[in-house]
This record gives structure tokens, sequence and C-alpha cells, in this order.
């Protein structure tokens, strides 16, 4: 169990800088988002549950919180500490450290219900960072958000939670968890601008049995109404930006600093075998990049691999980028039935959190597990999520995995 840091017991006053709660228009809020009752689909009543609501300092998490606390339920507020506050501290759009930590703290005061700051710096940099830092000295490009959700939250967290007694660990998570007869199924956010289904592909179904999120049938203008109308210190906060361990989205200082002396130096080879340039580290690339290759050529030229074990970074034209096949490790299935019987199934994947589902099918044998694209898509790279969804309506999360290899 992670290290108790402090702790802010329940204070019904509110914090400085907090506006006064406006019950009746938080009250009619509530009732129009479907935010009354035992909405948690616990059973019986509200007040016969207690629950942990994880608290990253934001306005989206802070609200549920306060929500669970309106509503009647018992709530137990966490916050986690990732990483050095003391780094972190004035940073804007950073999450779990400094200001964040005071922030959800202040929610707790001024709404009334208990808070607590768990350590969880040394779990988070064994998992998540060093991670993180390996990932990209091995040529591939990581997504430490998910891993975070994997290793920390959605593991170290909700184990947390089932030691205290709580039915049910609640987040802020845009993704709705809807049961289908005795099961829970992981579903698309309404506000698609705020979809987090691609970076929650790995929940599993025992996960999905205690978690939930209740912001994921809601816009977000909808919970910073809910959030001002309670008079939150958060209402008007910006969403968190880059990766939260990241000053100033330098990642190449990160991995140095993790891993000093790793990257080194190589050449930068065309596809057809011309040696055009020398890089500094394979880590400052990314497949599909084009802008500061540092390298003059007559047409556009872009990264197409990333050769870690020869220090090689490969470019050719755009044409090259497109790929067909994708070699997955590490799968993750929440679908009907067993993954071996998914074999031959047509799904949509996503590729890159910002891009739309794609046709394809999924292929299950003793050799492993692939997808294969209709259509070929650009710039898929080793270490991202690959995420399926249902067809054809791509509103359901059937799973996904790691990027290993492409062709």
């Amino acid at each position: 169990m992670a290290t108790l840091i402090s702790n802010a017991p329940a204070a019904v006053p509110a914090a400085p800088g907090v506006d006064a709660l406006d019950t009746a228009r938080v009250d009619a809020l509530m009732a129009e988002y479907g935010l009354v009752g035992e909405f948690l689909e616990l059973g019986g009543r509200p007040e016969d549950h207690r629950v942990v609501a994880a608290m990253s300092g934001g306005v989206d998490s802070s609200v549920v919180a306060a929500v669970l606390h309106r509503a009647g339920y018992e709530v137990v507020g966490m916050t986690l500490q990732l990483y050095d506050h003391g780094q972190a501290i004035h940073r804007k759009g950073a999450c779990c450290a400094g200001q964040d930590i005071h922030d959800a703290r202040r929610v707790a005061e001024a709404m009334g219900f208990a808070h607590y700051v768990l350590d969880y710096e040394t779990r988070f940099r064994e998992a998540v960072i060093e991670d993180f830092a390996d990932t990209y000295l091995a040529g591939s490009t990581p997504i430490p958000c998910v891993r975070c959700n994997q290793s920390v939250k959605f593991a170290d967290l909700l184990a947390t939670s089932k030691q205290l007694g709580a039915d049910a660990l609640v987040t802020g998570h845009y993704i709705r968890r809807e049961k289908s007869g005795n099961r829970a199924e992981l579903r698309r956010a309404a506000d698609a601008g705020k979809d987090q289904s691609y970076f929650l592909f790995a929940t599993t179904d025992e996960q999905l049995d205690y978690l939930r999120f209740p912001l994921g049938h809601l816009e977000k203008d909808q919970v910073r109404q809910l959030a001002a109308a309670m008079g939150l210190v958060v209402a008007a906060k910006p969403d968190s930006q880059d990766i939260c361990f990241v000053p100033d989205g330098d990642y190449a200082s990160v991995v140095e600093k993790v891993r000093p002396g790793a990257s080194r130096s190589g050449e930068i080879v065309h596809i057809d075998g011309r040696v055009l340039g020398t890089h500094e580290g394979v880590l400052r690339y990314t497949v599909g990049q084009r802008r500061g290759l540092g390298i003059a050529a007559g047409d556009p030229l872009y990264v197409i691999r990333l050769d870690a074990e020869n220090a090689q970074v490969i470019v050719g034209p755009r044409e090259a980028l497109k790929v067909r096949r994708i070699t997955l490790i590490e799968p993750n299935w929440i679908g009907d039935g067993d993954l071996a019987e998914a074999d031959g199934t047509a799904i949509g994947v996503k590729v890159r959190s910002t891009r739309p589902p794609a046709p394809a099918v999924l292929e299950v044998s003793d050799e492993g597990v692939f997808v294969l694209l209709d259509e070929g898509e650009e710039g898929v790279a080793p270490g991202q999520a690959c995420v399926f969804y249902s067809t054809p309506d791509h509103d359901r999360v059937l799973g996904g995995g790691w990027i290993k290899a492409t062709g």
C-alpha cells in the first residue's frame, strides 16, 4: 500500500477563493444529467456505499468527487503524487503534483469529504517513466498515459480502494461503462472531442466490474457548468496538456536524465540505401515525422522506421509510410467470448488517438495477434496502441494491443 503523505478531513467551510454553492442550480443540473439517486448502479442507496474518487486536481475529477458527495455517497478523495512536485509546482497543464494536489485538497475541504494524498512516486517512476525512456531508446514511441492507467491507477490505486472497503473506484475519464446482462462493456464517450477510449484499451473485465465513469455521457461544457454551480476553485482551470512529467514537451531531456549516456548518434539513411546525414539519437525521431530531420533533399522525406540497434533513422517518400499488417503484443480483449474466438472478426482500429477508426480484420493464431488493415494506414509507430472497436458503429471498445512491428 502506498505511503500516506497527508490528508484533509471533512470540513464544511469553503476554502478561500471558492465561490458559494448554488444548491438549486446544482440539484437541477444533476437531475438533468442523470446524476441523482444511486446512479453508480451499485445497488441500494447512495449512502450505503463508500467510493474512492480518483482526484488529479483537474475539473473533471473534482466534479466527479463533488457530485458523488452531493448525491449521498461516502466519498474518499484520493490524489496520487506521481513525480517530484518541486519540479512541477509552477507548471500549468500538469497533473498529480504541486498545485494540482493543492487544488484537489481545496475541493475536498470546500465540499466536506475526506481527502488523502498517496506517495506513488517510486512506483510511477519504475512502471511509467523508466518504461517511457526505455521505449524511446528502443526506437519505439511510448504512450505513458496508458501505462499509468495499466500499472498505477487501475492496478495499485484500485487495489488500495478495495483495501479501504470501497465498493467502486470512480474517475473523471470521458468513457462510458454500460451493462449488458451481467457484464460491463466499455463504450466511447458522448463528447467525441474528449473521448479517452484509446487510452483505456487495456482495461480488463475484472477492472470494469469495479470502475465507474460518471462523465462518459456528458459534454465538457456540461461538466464545467456543474463545477461553476458548485463553486469549485477549479471550475475554469485549463485541461492538462501533454505528458505530465515532461517539462515543456522536451521528452528527449527526460530520457537522457533517466538513462544518461544511453542515446547514441548515427546515420540518417534513405530506404534506397543512401546515407543522407547524421543524427544525435533515434529517440529524437518518430515514425511519420517530416520536419526537423536536419537533411536537405529535393522531395519531401518522412521517417519510415527507426533502427535503434544500428542507430539508424530510415527515411523515404510518403507512400512508403503506408502499412497493411500490424503485429501486436500484450493484447487485451474485452469483447464477447475469448480472444481466440475473435479470429477473422471485422473491427475498426485506431493507431493514433486523433484518428478515426479504420476498417480492419483481426487475425489470431498460434503465431500471435495481428491486424490486417483494409486500406492501409500511414505513420503506424511501434510502441503505440492499436485499439479495437465494434463495427459498423465503432461505439464499443473491444480491446487492443501494443504495436510491435508493421509490414
